[in-house]
């Protein structure tokens, strides 16, 4: 829609212009924080204050708004298929920042209109819709996609060191936009989020980002257009219809959703869960900086390795540091359980953005990568949706959270099972080289 070489030709750059996108593609996804469980549960005990809402209320506000949200998303990736990265993220980003203005004065237009807790309820589900749909789901997906196309021999290495700064933004956010609350209050707080996303980073996404190295006159991998080296590393591209009846695609898709559910589940109530076991919020907030570590760490690790092997032991290895975790959240009141929580989460965290990032390029080819990864990312937002609200039902129905905890260990366990016997099957990266 927009000409590669406006405002500028990306083959004048001394450098290969890849890693300017690596770095848009990196921002996009740290920009979607709003729309991310981590960025809305910090938010929680406000809305529940000014709408006068109970906090399992508002858990079933946000998987509606949620599971609405998710049956968009394949549709939202098919726009990318059609439009590109760069007028999707561009978008995405303004509709986010709108998206966040309008949830700062939820509890004015509540009160305006009558103020009940139904009337409360209904606006602060569209706002969910929105930030989830436009935030985790669009901008997130495109941000990730967008930086696939330019790099392939080393695609798993450069997506690993965007990841190193993702999760570490991820961690940290909470405790930033705690100190803003404290600092700005919640509404100022996301005014501030609202600008910086949809004019800042808006306007200099429209300006640097490129849909692929093709169209600027490069290819992928900073290779000159003259070499001899051509790299053959796309696997045949199968179209949704086709994916949708491969088992590969539905046992990554439930292992990245379970991950989904039970890490929002965790962030979402994570004040409310250590109170429970009588830490603080302190400790609470405490959680993110080890699991940042490990997450970090095994992301690297991950991503550097993937690009000389299949996926399978990287999907069993998540599965297995989940139900660590699970482990430890059950057992959270003593101080080996906030580790092997951390340790757990933190770890396949790491990976679970490893598989995110490489598994559908990788089984399914580029062709119809936006909407494969769409559909998934549906599946992945829906589950989000449920955990926060089954684990506050779970909390009110068994009077703990540590029951939907280990609801949630039976099917990763079988989750497990079903990845060490089901055959991956995936298409071998090949360099071939011709000499002239």
């Amino acid at each position: 829609m927009i000409s590669a070489n406006w405002p500028f030709s990306p083959k004048k750059f001394p450098f290969f212009y890849g890693w300017v996108v690596w770095g848009f593609s990196t921002l996009g996804i740290l920009f979607s924080i709003p729309g991310q469980t981590m960025g809305l549960a910090v938010f929680t005990d406000s809305f529940i204050e000014v709408l006068g809402l109970s906090r399992t209320e508002l858990s079933l506000a946000y998987l509606i708004g949620t599971v609405g949200s998710s049956l968009f998303l394949a549709r939202a990736g098919r726009w990318y298929d059609i439009f590109g990265g760069r007028t999707m993220i561009t978008i995405a980003s303004v509709a986010l920042s709108l998206m966040i203005i309008y949830v700062s004065y939820v509890d004015i237009l509540s009160a305006s209109l009558g103020g009940s807790v139904w009337l409360s309820f209904t606006l602060i589900m569209i706002g969910y819709f929105g930030v989830r749909f436009f935030g985790q789901g669009v901008l997130t997906s495109c941000s990730r996609n967008v930086l696939l196309l330019w790099f392939i021999k080393k695609r798993g290495l450069v997506g690993g060191m965007r990841n190193v700064f993702v999760s570490l933004g991820f961690s940290i956010a909470p405790l930033i936009l705690a100190s803003l609350i404290s600092f700005y209050g919640w509404r100022e707080s996301l005014w501030i989020l609202a600008f910086l996303g949809g004019i800042i980073f808006s306007l200099l996404a429209f300006i640097f980002i490129r849909d692929n190295p093709e169209s600027c006159g490069l290819k992928a991998d900073g290779l000159d257009l003259e070499s001899n080296v051509k790299v053959d590393a796309e696997t045949e591209s199968k179209t949704l219809a086709e994916v949708k009846r491969s088992p590969i695609f539905w046992i990554y898709s439930l292992s990245l959703s379970m991950h989904a559910l039970f890490g929002t589940a965790l962030v979402f109530h994570i004040i409310s869960i250590f109170e429970e076991v009588g830490k603080s919020k302190a400790e609470a907030f405490s959680y993110f900086i080890p699991a940042a570590i490990f997450s970090t760490t095994s992301n690297l690790l991950a991503s550097w390795a993937s690009d000389k092997m299949n996926l399978k032991p990287i999907l069993i290895a998540m599965l297995l540091s989940f139900c660590l975790g699970s482990l430890g959240f059950i057992n959270l009141q003593k101080d080996w359980g906030f580790w092997l929580l951390a340790l757990g989460f933190g770890i396949g965290g790491g990976l679970w953005g490893v598989l995110s990032n490489l598994t559908f390029i990788r089984f399914f080819g580029p062709r119809h990568l936006g909407e494969i990864s769409g559909f998934s990312s549906s599946l992945t937002v829906f589950a989000s949706a449920i955990g926060p609200a089954a684990f506050s039902l779970g909390y009110d129905f068994f009077g703990n959270y540590a029951a939907p905890a280990k609801i949630c260990l039976g099917f990763l366990i079988a989750l497990t099972l079903t990845s060490v016997f089901l055959d991956h099957k995936e298409s071998k990266k090949k360099l071939l080289v011709s000499i002239s």
